[in-house]
């Protein structure tokens, strides 16, 4: 069956880095889905942060991580990532990856925390 694995997150001071990574299994036709990263808050409905198209690869960035985030992809290993950098301490969530238009069983997510 299908199943995303999250990892990646962790503890991370204002202005660091972190990489993100998305593993998929139990399906064939991952290099077909369009694959996003979102992240989640208590305080706060799941949010879209970037997307990555199945075709040409294109990205797209939510404003508050443009230019701070970079997604990206490697078919072969079905594997999503997610470049953080420059991280704020609004930057604190759990990360989630997932289908943009389909939904696939979520994963556990990692948690991202951003603090001084």
């Amino acid at each position: 069956q299908v199943q995303l694995v999250e990892s990646g997150g962790g503890l991370v001071q204002p202005g660091g880095s972190l990489r993100l990574s998305c593993a998929a299994s139990g399906f064939t036709t991952f290099s077909r889905y369009t694959m996003s990263w979102y992240r989640q808050t208590p305080w706060k409905e799941r949010e879209l942060v970037a997307t990555i198209t199945s075709g040409d690869g294109s990205t797209n960035y939510a404003d508050s991580v443009k230019g701070r985030f970079t997604i990206s992809r490697d078919n072969a290993k079905k594997t999503v990532y997610l470049q953080m950098n420059s991280l704020k301490l609004e930057d604190t969530a759990v990360y989630y990856c997932n289908a943009l238009y389909t939904t696939l069983p979520w994963g556990q997510g990692t948690q991202v925390t951003v603090s001084s």
